[in-house]
Formats: structure tokens, sequence, C-alpha cells
């Protein structure tokens, strides 16, 4: 090194999205909340969204004193209009009438129209005079704008709160917007979207929702895989042969035929939900339980996944679909999908990913099953009996089983097929499991973005799905015929068995009773 050249340090910009950037600046939040959800007349909201907040209220998450929640819609209605249509969705026991009825009280409507300012600016003053009566400081209070409403309307939405509904947030208030799916249709129209919204909100302002991410099995998942030593050798290529993640209704559209003909049962289920399990069960140990280190880890998992071949893809419609008025006699729109993902990675090239969903199935279940491979040298001759599996039961019957070869009890060397149960209904007797938008309402509140989708996770999740979604939308790819409350197409189960799935036969798990 030359006698002259000398060493000098430089401050280096500091940059608040990137994954090891510090922590907010912890100023502490004593302004008072309102939460906002548009669209309040609609099913969403009835049925989901405002009977998530009371169970909030109940367990003292939202305070009397604290906070207050606007309705707000088109339709014209006063507030007790309002709460009486809310009151329905709610428990209905005696001993929480008080309860229920001091929540009702929380709750104040506004009717106004989604692209005028008029209905906005009237929200705006509804919600500065509550934040003056509970003697807010200026910049210090909280707003959280539910959007209960079709993705059409997000833009011009998001422009009103925008220009009209924004606080100050200098002493530690906030505003923040979320957003329910469909994110889009495909990645160009996920993209627009997400320009359009971005260029009125900054990323740690939006959560975009997905409810299976708070789904109790599901927020498992990480804890299972990263807390357990026993699992940490055997997550991978070596020993895992296939893994399976299923999504099955034994009902169909039921009246919702001509929504869901827009969609199917890939953008309904797959795209998202699904993927979104896949991330989770796929993906490596992050730094930290900060929610970039975990979300930085999932789009690593999403962007190694290669293209869908079309070989690895079964469609389905189930038989009487078409029968619903509101879906076109020329409908292509499956209702059944088995779709192969592969993942291009040292962890698990090879294992193929079988995320399968339908509607009118011979069950009702989610679940993510873990199938490893045969036992090199079998003296027992029992690979007959099946493979070990490792099951995650989502819902109904949420529980954790894991299926082994044990000896037959008797005096005979025979084995048989068991389980490991963690069943939850028996183990956390009394423990009440939280819905999933009780548990996601109340990470937006707090903050916490780790169970919601971030932008560059969206459109990774769209770029592996697009061509396929394409393909259908174009009529190149077919959907098969299969009868109400069957497995779906008989292709489906051939394309599991090429792609190595071994199938137990004479096993059944039965959920344990208490």
């Amino acid at each position: 090194m030359a006698a002259s050249a000398e060493w000098h340090c430089e401050k280096r910009p500091f940059n608040k999205n990137e994954s090891f950037a510090r922590d907010n600046e912890n100023v502490p939040e004593t302004g008072c909340l309102s939460i906002v959800v548009l669209g309040a007349s609609g099913d969403l909201a009835k049925k989901k969204t405002f009977p998530a907040l009371y169970n909030l209220y109940r367990q003292g998450f939202l305070q009397l004193n604290d906070v207050h929640i606007f309705g707000y819609s088109r339709t014209k209605l006063s507030d007790d209009e309002l709460r009486d249509r809310i009151r329905g969705y709610l428990p209905q026991a005696k001993e929480v009438t008080d309860d229920v009825s001091n929540f009702l009280q929380l709750i104040k409507y506004v009717s106004g129209s989604y692209d005028a300012r008029e209905g906005f600016q009237e929200l705006d003053k509804a919600i500065s005079e509550h934040e003056l009566s509970k003697n807010s400081t200026e910049g210090s209070s909280r707003r959280l704008f539910y959007l209960a409403l079709p993705p059409s309307v997000y833009p011009q939405v998001c422009k009103m709160i925008k220009s009209y509904c924004m606080n100050r947030s200098d002493l530690g208030g906030w505003t923040r917007i979320v957003v329910e799916k469909p994110f889009g249709k495909d990645l160009a129209s996920a993209e627009e979207l997400s320009s359009q919204i971005g260029e009125l909100f900054d990323e740690p302002q939006i959560y975009r929702i997905d409810h299976y991410l708070g789904k109790e099995l599901v927020q498992n998942l990480l804890v299972l895989r990263f807390a357990n030593r026993f699992f940490l050798p055997l997550w991978n290529r070596d020993n895992i042969a296939n893994i399976q993640i299923v999504f099955r209704e034994d009902f169909g559209t039921e009246g919702r035929g001509g929504y869901f003909d827009q969609y199917g049962i890939i953008r309904d289920i797959i795209q998202n939900h699904l993927l979104q399990v896949l991330c989770l069960v796929a993906m490596e140990k992050p730094v930290s339980m900060k929610p970039e280190h975990v979300r930085d880890e999932k789009v690593k998992v999403l962007q190694s996944v290669v293209p869908i071949k079309d070989e690895e893809v079964v469609l389905g419609q189930y038989q009487g679909y078409k029968d619903d008025p509101t879906v076109p006699d020329n409908s292509n729109t499956p209702t059944f999908a088995t779709v192969i993902l592969r993942i291009h990675n040292e962890r698990w090239e090879g294992v193929p990913f079988i995320l399968k969903a339908g509607k009118a199935l011979n069950s009702r279940k989610a679940e993510i099953r873990v199938q490893f491979k045969d036992v090199p040298g079998d003296i027992f001759k029992c690979q007959k009996q099946g493979r070990n599996e490792f099951v995650i039961r989502l819902q109904p019957s949420e529980a954790i089983y894991m299926k082994l070869t044990v000896k037959q009890p008797g005096l005979e060397m025979s084995t048989v097929q068991s389980e490991l149960d963690l069943s939850y209904r028996q183990r956390y007797q009394g423990v009440v499991i939280p819905e999933a938008y009780e548990r996601l309402i109340l990470d937006t509140i707090k903050g916490d973005q780790q169970h919601f989708v971030r932008r560059d996770e969206l459109k990774a999740a769209w770029e592996i799905f697009t061509p396929l979604l394409h393909s259908i939308d174009k009529g190149e790819f077919k959907s098969l015929p299969y009868k109400p409350g069957s497995r779906g197409p008989a292709q489906a189960d051939q394309l599991l068995e090429r792609a190595g799935y071994v199938q137990t036969h004479g096993y059944i798990w039965i959920p344990p009773t208490l």
C-alpha cells in the first residue's frame, strides 16, 4: 500500500427498508385508536371483521376508553341500524349480553361514496372528534383502515384516505391500511395494483392480509421446524419423498358461482393460501423472528421455484357447477386443481411439493402431509403398510401427528401403523384457539408485519402461476369433469403416484375423543 494512502470512515446512509435496519424509534403509542371498516355493510365485515374486533375487545386488547370503531359504506344507515346488522353475528349467550352491548356502542357509522371527497371529509371529521374527546395529542393518534372491499376500488379508496383522512405521526401516531385478497388476477394486474397503492403509502403502512397466515397451526410451523432438534437433520431431500399441502371442501360454490368463476380455485386458494404455507414449510431458518428476516426467507423460496410443467398439472370442474345461472355455460374455470411445484435449491432439489385444492369433494380439511422415504434394508417387510408421515392438520380438528410403524401387541412379531398424536382439543382443553382475523388485526395494531404479504413476495408468487393461469384463461388447459362427493378427477391420483406419493391403505387417522 502506498505510504501516502490513508484510511477514512464514511457515514453510511440509513435505509429504513433494508433487512438489518434498526427497529422503529420506540416512541410510545399513547394516542387513541380509531379502527375504520370500509365496506361495513358487506358480508366480509359482518361475518369476519366485526366479530374479530368483538373478540379482541372481550379479551381486553381493545379498551373502552381508548378505541372507537367507524363503519363506512355507501348504504344509508344509522348507527343503530348498523349495530343491529352486526349483532346477529356476535355471540348470543346471556352471559355476554353486556359485553356485546358495550362493544356495539363503540361503533359509529358514516355513509358516503368511495370516490368522492365529501364522505371521507365527513369520516375524517368523525374520527377527529373522537380523538379530541380522548384528549389525544396531535401526532399521537392511531388510525387503522380495514378495506373489506373489492380490490377494484382499492386505488380510489386509498387516494381518498391519503387526501382526506391522514393524521400526523411524529409523536408515535400512525395510519395503516389493511387490504384483502385477491391482490390482482395475474402478475401485471397485481403489479399495477401494488404501484397504485405504493404511490400513496409506504410499504410499512400496507398490510396485505392472507388469513391462512393467522391460523394457529400455520403459526406453529416455524416453532416446530426451528425449535425442535430432531426435525433439523430430517427436513431435506435426503429424507423426505414428497410434501402435500391440501385444501378440500365438501360443498360447491353455493350461490357464489358468478364471483368464483372470475377467479377459479388456483387464484382463490392455491396461489395465495397454499403457497404461503409452502413458504413456511420450505424456507431456511431466518436470522431472527423480526418480520423482515422471516419475509426475506419466504421470498427466497418463491424465487427458487422452477416453471410449472404442463404434465404436472391436473384441473377439474365438478359436474353441476355450470347449473348455477350466474356461471357461463362454456365455463372452463377449475373448481379443482393439483399442481406440483419444484424448488431448485440444495435442500429441496428433487422433492415434489404437491398443492391440491378442490370444491365439492368427499371431505373437508386442510393439512400439510410430509411423506418420508422408505426405510433402507426393510427387515420387517413392512413397506407395503405405508411410509412414515408427519401431518399438520390445519382444520377442522386441529392436530399434529406422526404416522409410524410399531409392533402389533401380542405374541407374534408383526407390525402395524399407528401415530404419535397431539390433538389440540384433547391436549389444550378449555383453551380457545383464536380466529385468524383476530390475530392478524391485533398484529396490525402492534405494527407486526410478519404474517402479512410483502410486495416483492406477492410479485414472486404471481410470477410462478401467471403463465399457467393465462393458458387456462385462453382455453389451452381443459378442466376435467368429476362427480361431487368424489376425490376429484382420477388423473389427479395418477399424477400423485407418478410424483412418488405412496398412499397408505388400511390406516385412517381418527381424532381422539375427550
